[in-house]
């Protein structure tokens, strides 16, 4: 039994970038080997699998579970990211094994491909009423100090059944989960009241579907948590890939890009997805148990995670599908929806905007790595909407 390679770059680490150089530890990840050993944020080890095959043995390893109550001892839950344990507050991203497919399957029909299809026109028609609401001031607008906010939090809204007045509230309960003690607090109560609205007499949306389908035992708090990560992950993760997507758009537009205009829509998505993965990192993992992964023996409640990114982007990858949204049980229950929005807005933007074209060189475009495990996004992105 060896121990894994200790990497000394630092992937969590807060870091501005252009928009196309790749993250400075990826490599160093990928070439220190399969799995390697970095240091934690919250403290302490964490082991990174960097291998696609070692990945995917990961995702559905039975002794590798999400639920926090398994995290090392010491984590501070703020520092880490860390959701409720399991057995306090029940949600698709912390449960594992029988307790998770129950929830999963109260969440899994309202959100296939075929249900998703049904708020195309829906979704279209929000993204073209936000981009032409823009493209009318005539001027030279960011789109990441709004539109990629605003868009995924009214489609999900929308969909969800919380009213579309409520939208600046979901906004500012989404910024207010990256402050201190008291803004997340604040943001968690403006989320049960989003909640709440949803779910509300004559309100029309899957919100109400949901509260039918979870089981007896849910309660409506409970049930509050659950929409709250619906709507709180829709925006974590859109916001960020509807800014490379939009970059990647225009870019190719710039360049007048015939393989980029022969590509369909959701070839475009999917690979903007693959290049800037919506989240580089899986969610925690930790060891339910003492265990061996790939010759590396890890201690009951080690911390786990898969380098997505790193995974997605290696030359040496063969061909087949990629981990922007997970693999196995818990691959991503929004996964449709997501891919829905982000083709909704490329379709706009070439059918009603093909004079849109971005304020500043492809080139110059930055994006900056928020720290920790989540993603990266870009720090603006101008655009001249009108040609």
């Amino acid at each position: 039994m060896t121990s894994a390679p200790r990497v000394t770059a630092d992937p969590f680490a807060v870091t501005f970038r252009g928009v196309g150089e790749p993250h400075p530890a990826r490599a160093a990840l990928r070439a220190a080997g399969p799995i390697v050993r970095a240091d934690a944020p919250a403290g302490g080890p964490v082991w990174i699998v960097t291998d696609d095959v070692l990945a995917r043995e990961v995702l559905v390893h039975p002794r590798i579970v999400k639920d926090p109550a398994y995290a090392p001892a010491g984590w501070d839950p703020r520092i880490a990211g860390l959701e409720p344990a399991a057995a306090a507050q029940p949600s698709l991203t912390t449960l594992d094994g029988p307790a998770h497919e129950q929830l999963r399957r109260a969440h899994a029909p309202l959100f296939t491909a075929r249900r998703m299809r049904d708020y195309s026109e829906r979704i279209t028609a929000l993204a073209r009423e936000l981009l032409t609401g823009l493209a009318d001031t005539g001027e030279t607008v960011d789109l990441m100090a709004d539109f990629t906010t605003r868009f995924p939090l009214t489609v999900v809204c929308d969909v969800l059944g919380v009213p579309l007045d409520r939208v600046d509230q979901a906004i500012a309960a989404c910024r207010g989960m990256y402050g201190g003690p008291e803004e997340v607090g604040k943001a968690m109560a403006a989320f049960g009241e989003l909640a709440a609205a949803a779910l509300s007499d004559g309100q029309d949306g899957l919100a109400a579907e949901l509260r039918e389908r979870v089981p007896d035992e849910i309660t409506e708090t409970q049930l509050h948590y659950l929409l709250f990560t619906l709507i709180y992950a829709g925006q974590l993760t859109t916001d960020p890939s509807l800014g490379f997507l939009l970059a990647r758009v225009f870019a190719a537009e710039d360049a007048e890009d015939a393989e980029a205009e022969g590509t369909t829509v959701e070839e475009f998505v999917r690979e903007t997805l693959r290049l800037h993965s919506p989240a580089p990192f899986s969610l925690w993992r930790f060891t339910s148990a003492d265990l061996d992964l790939a010759g590396v023996r890890l201690p009951a409640r080690s911390a786990v995670l898969i380098d997505i990114q790193g995974i997605n982007t290696d030359p040496g990858r063969s061909i087949g599908p990629d981990l922007s949204f997970g693999a196995g049980p818990h691959y991503c229950t929004g996964a449709q929806l997501a891919q829905l929005e982000l083709g909704a807005v490329v379709e706009v933007l070439r059918a009603d905007f093909p004079g849109a074209r971005l304020a500043v060189p492809f080139a110059d475009l930055r994006q900056i790595d928020l720290g920790g495990i989540q993603g990266s996004r870009l720090t603006a992105l101008p655009v001249r909407l009108r040609g």
